[in-house]
């Protein structure tokens, strides 16, 4: 499981960029190709300015970036954070996943022990 000081600062502001739906939003948009920030604007009920710190964040993050197109800042996705969280998650996924396997082989066990299955109990005395 990788170290919690490994690329911890990276990793701790792309959680940050991320903890935030309207920017996951943003993200989700951007997956299907680059916009402006008016297109990304569209679906939320908020100002523009209030977007464009949205961006801010994720560009800090590394998630965004903007070029200049004349008069146009188109904003594209930039995967490579989004690499590292899920490096981080999969430490996490596989320690799940060999505690659940370890449950399931107890559970067998019990089983196959006749416990766990109504069977080698005793029945209530009838008065």
């Amino acid at each position: 499981m990788a170290t919690p000081q490994a690329g911890g600062n990276q990793l701790d502001v792309t959680l940050s960029a991320l903890a935030d739906p309207t920017r996951r939003a943003i993200l989700a948009q951007l997956a299907s190709g680059e916009r402006t920030v008016t297109e990304l604007a569209e679906p939320f009920e908020m100002t523009m300015p209030a977007v464009t710190k949205h961006i801010k964040v994720l560009e800090k993050a590394g998630l965004v970036e903007r070029s200049r197109e004349a008069q146009k800042r188109p904003c594209r996705l930039r995967a490579a954070p989004l690499k590292a969280v899920s490096d981080w998650v999969e430490d996490y996924r596989q320690s799940w996943e060999e505690s659940l396997d370890r449950l399931g082989h107890y559970l067998q066990d019990l089983q196959s022990a006749g416990k766990g299955d109504g069977r080698g109990r005793k029945k209530p005395r009838r008065k």
